[in-house]
């Protein structure tokens, strides 16, 4: 009796060790940088981000110099990604992250209330347009 209560215990100990090492934390929400509407830079131009998270929605006033709305946003640090063939991948938003490959979900690019066609390396930053990002599961 205590050799196979010795044997459970040692069977659920390795058990929640095993869970633990391979719990991926990647997987859980980050907590975002911004929670409040906020307004960032200084430049000639000013566009508006809406990003639109699990938990919430944060819309940034950018004022900037930048071409692209990628740019605009890297240089405040707002985005995070790889480059790949088609531009650059956003994985990270707000220090949101969103990984295809983790959970399915992803962050989709809007232009005005529509999918964009493009990337956000190949959309341009036109004054009066309404970007949004949105948390795609």
């Amino acid at each position: 009796m205590k050799k196979t209560l010795a044997l459970l215990l040692a069977l659920v100990v390795l058990t929640f060790g095993l869970v633990s090492c391979v719990w991926d934390k990647s997987a859980e929400p980050d907590a975002p940088i911004y929670t409040e509407d906020t307004e960032l830079g200084s430049g000639a131009v000013t566009v508006t981000v809406k990003v639109v998270m699990p938990d919430g929605d944060v819309t940034f006033t950018l004022h900037t110099d930048k071409l692209n709305l990628a740019d605009a946003l890297l240089e405040h640090n707002l985005i995070e990604g790889e480059e790949g063939a088609y531009g650059l991948y956003v994985k990270k938003v707000n220090g949101v992250l969103a990984d295809y490959d983790v959970n399915a979900s992803y962050w989709a690019l809007m232009v005005d209330g529509e999918y964009a066609m493009t990337g956000m390396s190949d959309t341009p930053i036109t004054e009066g347009t309404f970007y949004e990002i949105v948390y795609t599961k």
